[in-house]
């Protein structure tokens, strides 16, 4: 079929690769010229997915209406936070019988809203598709061996995005619970902000281990107080993803909770970075959700607390461990 990716940073890039790989005539849109260029005239891009040779049928463009003119597939994986701005920019040149699938993972700052609806919002009346699991670019790129998962409410249009994206390689399955794929894909970033904090502290295995599953913990109360399904959380888009996440040297997140736990302030962070961690802006927007909802999340109250209101990192853990004691089971 014809495809389209909207953003061309790392996680984008690869997957219009894998597309085009697939037998698909693929576009990428990027925001950036010199990636457009550098993708058409060398087979790479060296801006965000550097030392990665691209399939040599993959197109790029800067131009939104060529972006996803035709298209019968698009797959969106820009910064959460530009989303609905990119999305609504390009809705009067999409097909209205194309297939969305989005593959950005956060929850939208403000209004609160996950990927999936951000899209469906601005380009109604289509399927729409989530795209998550655990997943460095670089080794989809590299063709290592990656499972992730297709949420929709629509099963067909999650049949066609497994079909599409699917090879030897790369594995989808599809899934149902849409609302519990999302939270997952976007709040494990929040815990590895905190697992890299923890491990900028050289507070040893134990506490990396402890930090995970609390996590956890704090994500499936959230989503099942969301109506997600309890199970989901146990798939790759749960623990599958934050374990990627939260241990792997390639993520973006953990090393930022890394600078910080080593001494750096989110400003010295943020100042010499060019890719987005979504971790920073999800916490933001888990905090203010759990707060509408009541949920008790303490890890991503602490992360709030180091990132945006000064409180040392240390500080933090000590209020985390010195908690009224309490079962480990959510009652």
């Amino acid at each position: 079929m014809k495809c389209a990716v909207i953003g061309a940073g790392a996680w984008g890039t690869a997957l219009a690769s894998l597309l085009s790989e697939n037998g698909h005539a693929t576009t990428i849109w990027a925001f950036e010229p010199d990636v457009a260029e550098a993708i058409n005239t060398t087979q790479a891009n060296p801006r965000f997915l550097p030392g990665m040779l691209l399939h040599h049928e993959l197109r790029a463009t800067t131009d939104r209406a060529a972006g996803v003119d035709g298209a019968e597939c698009i797959i969106y994986a820009t910064p959460s936070h530009v989303l609905r701005d990119v999305a609504a920019s390009m809705a009067p040149w999409t097909a209205r019988d194309a297939t969305l699938v989005v593959a950005t993972k956060g929850i939208e700052r403000g209004r609160l809203a996950l990927m999936t609806d951000v899209v469906a919002e601005q380009l109604p009346g289509r399927p729409v598709v989530a795209l998550s699991g655990p997943s460095f670019a670089v080794e989809v790129a590299r063709r290592l061996p990656t499972a992730i998962v297709a949420a929709s409410d629509d099963h067909a249009a999650a049949v066609r995005v497994q079909e599409a994206c699917s090879s030897p390689s790369f594995r989808v399955y599809t899934h149902d619970d849409v609302l519990g794929v999302e939270l997952g894909g976007a709040l494990k970033n929040v815990m590895a902000v905190a697992t890299g904090i923890c491990d900028g502290l050289d507070l040893g295995l134990n506490a990396r281990a402890a930090l995970i599953t609390r996590g956890l913990a704090e994500i499936m109360r959230l989503g099942i107080k969301l109506g997600a399904q309890p199970a989901t959380f146990a798939g790759l888009a749960g623990i599958g993803d934050l374990v990627l996440t939260c241990t792997g040297q390639l993520s973006r997140n953990r090393s930022v909770g890394l600078e910080i736990g080593r001494g750096a302030t989110l400003a010295d962070v943020l100042s010499g970075r060019e890719t987005v961690a979504e971790g920073i802006v999800t916490t933001e927007s888990a905090y203010a959700l759990a707060q509408r909802e009541g949920v008790d999340m303490p890890i991503v109250a602490a992360v709030h607390r180091v990132l945006f209101e000064r409180q040392p990192a240390r500080w933090a853990l000590v209020e985390l461990m010195a908690r009224e004691l309490r079962t480990e089971q959510d009652r």
